[in-house]
């Protein structure tokens, strides 16, 4: 199983960024997708999740009106795009799989994550 990020870097306070997640070795369209960050001396939070089929998203406040979510079920990828970026939104990106197994318990793969860094 890989997930691995990209897109990451330095933008200026206002700029965009489009982040994207290519995943292998799992059945890409079984799993809900989603995006956290973690900054230095934070706990990780979600920032963004996509249900299997791409009908459903859900943002965390911070980011509403800001960042859309998206995924290629055929390129078995998840994006996030960012715009309206604020040095609040400087972290360290991670890409999220989860699904749930035949017994109920729920699966997770991580990638290695992709940094973000907002500043002038």
């Amino acid at each position: 199983v890989q997930l691995v990020e990209s897109g990451g870097g330095l933008v200026q306070p206002g700029g965009s960024l489009r982040l994207s997640c290519a995943a292998s070795g799992f059945t890409f369209s079984n799993y809900h997708m989603s995006w956290y960050r973690q900054a230095p001396g934070k706990e990780r939070e979600l920032v963004a999740t996509i249900t299997s089929a791409g009908v459903t998203t859900y943002y965390v406040d911070s980011v509403k009106g800001r960042f859309t979510i998206s995924r290629d079920n055929h390129k078995n990828t998840v994006y996030l795009q960012m715009n309206s970026l604020k040095p609040e939104d400087t972290a360290m990106y991670y890409c999220n799989a989860r699904s749930m197994d035949y017994t109920y318990r729920w699966i997770d793969y991580w990638g290695q994550g992709t940094q973000v860094t907002v500043s002038s």
